[in-house]
């Protein structure tokens, strides 16, 4: 991918991205806080509109109630249809008509026969027939309502319907039906000072799903699909978004007080969103202004940037052809695009003149392997005269000299054949063995050798002729004819992960003085008795290999013996096998 392409995808990640994330999140985060700010206003609007509902309602609750209990009332319904007097009329219409909302009413029979009716409608059908009857007679004497929109009587102008049986005042068995039809101006001043948004509106439904009711007055007498109808049982409260006449709107519900109804709130989505714009418009210019600074950061630093980095890569490409060449200075912007293309072409020039250094040790590497060719006369003269000798020897039975011989070839080839560097374990120990083994014959029973390697460890590298020395010392200092016998262990063991080597002797160990130096803190071990150039070289050579973390540790006793503990690290075997094999 070309780095004015990761550019804008880094611009997009990380300015595009987040602004829109920041706009979309404001935006709904402004959203649910104006939503619930309309919620919550529409909740308070709704309980004090209940409030009054109840209110108003109560106040005819409270002129039936007062009424239905009198004798006049009670003697008129138990008469039947005796004609009654006129003065019993006044009385009733009196006790009923006291409220300036009621219309008219009517008393009926037990048969459902009109005993009594004040500015009653002439087409009114009996009570078995209305809708409201059956909710009525369940009531058991407690008032039932039917809004405007459940009914509409009277020559078709809507009214407000209030109904309730009649039961004998000592009996409590029903006498008859109190039927009073209310002026819906009544609910016109309930929900009049009805609080609600602009362009919003204010409903009662009963339980049907009916429009019994509807501030602006649109609607009424109308089944709406409303979700939240009282039968499903929705909590004080509660909203939802959901379609109202084909337009979108936010809906708050209430349960009233009056069983069976419920008060909504209807707020249209589009006012909502309009109150959004300025949040939605801030969104999009921050959006094109971040744009806008895109493109001008992209032609001011960008596009020169690409341009230098692209005469860069040409120019690699140019340098693994061999081809120096500077590349070209554009105008000067002094940053660091200036010093990219001055140290490029520094690089390239101290490239040439290396390569042109590297090509020259390369033909005098090869000058140097023909004389290394010719060298190779005098080692294999060494290995052909002690063939010879070996060979004589075992032609007149010396078998101690043979063997000699043999150790001493094999010790030769190890020292001096061969370029790889490190070797197996098991090697290193074969070539102290053959030391060994001629030390033998020159010191006869002067001393005795053990070697002691676990199998597992025999296949690590490790540096070619790193123990010889080691043991020449210990064989310096143990072969001592006026001590006795001398003894000389040789032993490698793995620890946490290391290698280590140590060799012994029971020699008349260190002086106190070279212990003393090494206590100090010196780089390198102190020297033994009568010189250490080779153990110094031991310790230097693992120090230079492998770091501070390796070397010798040497442990004397005066009298006592000595004991050379080597540590290295346990390197992968497949190193040991690659040397053997250059070896």
């Amino acid at each position: 991918m070309k780095l004015r392409r990761k550019y804008w995808i880094a611009i997009a990640l990380l300015i595009f991205l987040p602004v829109a994330w920041m706009g979309a999140v404001s935006y709904y985060t402004f959203s649910s806080a104006i939503t619930e700010k309309s919620v919550s206003f529409y909740r308070v609007s709704l309980l004090e509109t209940d409030r009054k509902l109840g209110y108003a309602l109560g106040e005819i609750t409270a002129v039936t109630n007062a009424a239905i209990t009198q004798p006049v009332v009670q003697q008129a319904l138990k008469q039947g249809a005796r004609p009654m007097s006129y003065d019993r009329r006044q009385e009733i219409n009196h006790l009923l008509v006291q409220h300036p909302m009621v219309r008219g009413f009517g008393l009926y029979g037990q048969d459902g026969t009109l005993l009594y009716g004040y500015n009653m409608p002439a087409a009114a059908d009996a009570p078995e027939r209305a809708s409201w009857y059956a909710a009525m007679e369940a009531a058991g004497g407690r008032p039932v309502w039917s809004g405007p929109g459940e009914n509409g009587v009277a020559a078709g102008t809507d009214v407000l319907i209030h109904a309730r049986l009649i039961k004998d005042f000592d009996s409590l068995a029903n006498i008859g039906v109190l039927v009073m039809h209310v002026k819906p101006d009544l609910l016109d001043q309930v929900f009049w000072d009805s609080a609600t948004l602009q362009q919003g509106d204010i409903l009662l439904v009963n339980a049907s799903g009916d429009v019994v009711f509807a501030k602006s007055g649109h609607h009424v007498g109308e089944r709406l699909a409303l979700p939240a109808a009282p039968a499903n049982g929705r909590a004080a409260g509660s909203y939802e978004t959901a379609d109202y006449y084909g337009e979108s709107s936010l809906m708050t519900y209430l349960p009233s007080q009056q069983p069976g109804w419920m008060l909504a709130a209807i707020t249209p989505s589009a006012l909502l969103r309009a109150e959004l714009e300025p949040i939605r418009n801030t969104a999009a210019a921050l959006l094109l202004f971040a744009l806008l600074s895109a493109v001008l950061f992209d032609r001011l630093f960008i596009a020169r940037l690409v341009g230098v980095i692209s005469s860069a890569v040409s120019g690699m490409k140019r340098v693994q052809r061999r081809v120096f060449e500077p590349l070209p200075v554009p105008r000067r912007a002094e940053d660091e695009t200036d010093l990219l293309i001055e140290g490029f072409n520094r690089m390239g020039a101290q490239i040439g003149g290396l390569l042109e250094r590297v090509e020259a040790e390369q033909r005098l590497k090869k000058e140097a392997e023909l004389q290394a060719l010719l060298a190779q006369i005098n080692p294999h003269f060494i290995y052909n005269s002690l063939e010879a000798i070996n060979s004589m020897a075992v032609l007149q039975g010396n078998r101690d000299i043979s063997r000699m011989v043999v150790s001493l070839g094999k010790l030769l080839r190890i020292s001096i054949s061969g370029k790889a560097e490190l070797i197996p374990l098991e090697a290193e120990f074969e070539h102290v063995r053959h030391y060994l083994h001629i030390q033998k014959y020159r010191f006869e029973d002067s001393f005795d050798w053990e070697l002691a390697l676990p199998a597992e460890l025999g296949g690590y590298p490790v540096p070619k002729l790193i123990v010889q020395p080691l043991v020449e010392n210990a064989l310096h200092h143990a072969v001592d004819p006026a001590r006795g016998k001398g003894a000389v262990r040789v032993e490698a063991f793995a620890d946490s992960g290391r290698i280590c080597i140590e060799v012994r002797d029971n020699g008349p160990g260190f002086d106190p003085d070279a212990l003393a130096r090494l206590a100090a803190g010196e780089s390198a071990p102190p020297a033994p008795r009568g010189g250490g150039v080779g153990l110094r070289n031991v310790h230097e050579r693992l120090r230079i290999r492998y770091g501070g973390g390796s070397g010798l540790m040497i442990c004397s006793e005066t009298g006592g013996g000595s004991r050379i503990r080597m540590t290295l690290p346990q390197l992968p075997v497949a190193a040991a096998r690659e040397g053997g094999d250059e070896a």
